[in-house]
């Protein structure tokens, strides 16, 4: 092998070491950062709920609009754990975490949405922002769903931070109702590969 060739092949080589101990250093800050995706602290009562107010805290999450009900174990079935958040407390709520990243670093966000089956509109709608900006809006029909089968589905999307810290908010757009969109099961995770 000519030394021109050798040194392109062990700059590539080091090129790809950094980009992945930089994409694993990524994941782990946002592992350390981003947190109760679950909704899983605090523990709402059993079969029951708490309903909270706009500046309430659910761990590191904020209720920063409306109300929203934390939903405690029992109560219906969530998507993972034990809890779940019902984006319509009384109205139309807002729940947002605040965590750390890298500007120009591509994050996946994954999440888990249902819908209050007690009563209608049988439609329940939202939107997922990211730093206040409409990244994706959510429908899901709870025609045929229980409390014990509340048929979670997943949505994704991804993003590209801009700052060193990003704010991820679920808002519920069904209008007048205490029945809404529930959330459950959120994740943020850098792309590694990108």
């Amino acid at each position: 092998m000519s030394r021109k060739r050798a040194f392109i092949v062990a700059i590539t080589a080091g090129l790809l070491l950094v980009g992945t101990t930089t994409g694993a250093a990524a994941s782990a800050r946002v592992a350390a950062l981003f947190g109760n995706g679950g909704f899983e602290t605090p523990r709402a009562p059993q079969n029951s709920f708490t309903n909270l107010g706009t500046g309430s805290a659910i761990g590191p999450w904020r209720v920063t609009g409306g109300n929203v009900d934390l939903i405690g174990a029992g109560y219906w079935q969530a998507a993972e754990g034990d809890q779940s958040v019902d984006l319509n407390g009384v109205q139309p709520g807002a729940v947002s975490q605040t965590f750390d990243t890298i500007p120009g670093v591509r994050y996946d966000v994954g999440y888990s949405i249902a819908g209050n089956t007690a009563a209608g509109p049988v439609v329940k709608t939202g939107r997922a922002l990211v730093d206040g900006q409409n990244f994706q809006d959510f429908t899901f029909d709870i025609t045929g769903r229980t409390p014990a089968a509340m048929g979670y589905v997943t949505r994704a999307f991804s993003f590209v931070a801009t700052n060193p810290t990003t704010t991820l908010t679920f808002a519920s757009t069904t209008p007048s109702s205490a029945n809404g969109p529930v959330l459950d099961n959120v994740t943020v995770k850098p792309c590694g590969c990108c």
